[in-house]
């Protein structure tokens, strides 16, 4: 039985890549800063390792008898004092040490498509900055760089269901999200064939036009879409940083960077957008048929 370390597993691209990879026989051994937190998110591995990526020394240990490193870590909002050079770059080069120290033969690393494009933004930067070190590596690599993930679609949604969505420009970009799992077995297949480099997305390309709309139809409701001037978001993306805390403009400029240009990789998978949003709908229709009625007030 080979063994799979993946790195990120309580994640949502995590929790599918440990899932699907115990499903083809694999031993899954899942590196956590929190075993006890971990069980409890029902993570579907064989192994907890419990260590910090950003502290080398909890790392000892966590390679032996590694056939494959697959990292998907990475942070879209900052804690604990870290920021996204402290984690997307120094914690995955990190691991990419432990791995080369111990002779682990296959390293993959769940990257972002289009980071090269985007110098001065902060995560796109550090993630390339660590796909560069690994491409060097003297170890075989594999890079998938996901369009984006239905997850990340939510937002889109939400703004549905508070009745607008807001857009930039003439909301003509286009992208294609791609379902975890998915991708979880499209990545696994990149790394068997051996791939270097392997964009993917899902099978829907849509403008953000199609996709605000797509929100709207999920919810059953008439579609009611405003378009703001592009220059709002271009002045955002200077502006931010001086104005904002690094948790709130970091995650910021990069999806008004990624908005701002197509974000379309090759097709992979079969789960559709518009199943994905249903599915959402209903499950936030479920939770609100299940909460508590509220008490009455006393007078």
């Amino acid at each position: 039985m080979k063994t799979v370390l993946v790195a990120g597993a309580t994640g949502y691209l995590g929790r599918h890549i440990a899932r699907h990879y115990k499903a083809k026989g694999w031993h899954v051994r899942a590196l956590v800063r929190d075993a006890e937190k971990a069980r409890g998110t029902h993570l579907e591995a064989q192994e907890l390792f419990e260590g910090a990526a950003t502290d080398p020394d909890s790392l000892e240990g966590v390679m032996a008898d590694v056939d494959l490193v697959i990292s998907t870590l990475g942070i879209t909002r900052q804690r604990d004092g870290l920021g996204y050079w402290d984690v997307d770059y120094q914690a995955n080069l990190n691991i990419l040490n432990q791995a080369l120290a111990a002779g682990v033969p296959h390293f993959a690393y769940i990257h972002v498509l289009n980071a090269d494009k985007m110098p001065d933004v902060p995560l796109a930067a550090a993630k390339q900055a660590f796909a560069d070190r690994l491409a060097a590596a003297p170890i075989r690599s594999t890079i998938i760089a996901p369009s984006g993930f239905f997850s990340d679609m939510s937002d889109f949604l939400a703004m549905a269901q508070a009745g607008r969505v807001w857009l930039f420009g003439s909301g003509q970009h286009r992208l294609n999200p791609i379902d975890g799992a998915d991708l979880a077995a499209a990545l696994a297949e990149a790394i068997a064939e051996g791939r270097r480099f392997a964009p993917m997305g899902g099978p829907d390309i849509l403008t953000q036009t199609e996709l605000a709309e797509a929100a709207f139809a999920a919810l059953g409701t008439p579609p009611r879409i405003t378009r703001l001037p592009d220059w709002i978001r271009r002045a955002a993306i200077k502006l931010l940083p001086s104005v904002t805390p690094a948790h709130i403009h970091g995650p910021a400029l990069f999806f008004l960077s990624a908005l701002g240009q197509d974000m379309v990789a090759p097709p992979r998978g079969s789960k559709r957008l518009s199943t994905h949003f249903a599915e959402e709908v209903q499950l936030r229709r479920n939770r609100t048929d299940t909460s508590p009625p509220a008490r009455p007030q006393t007078p």
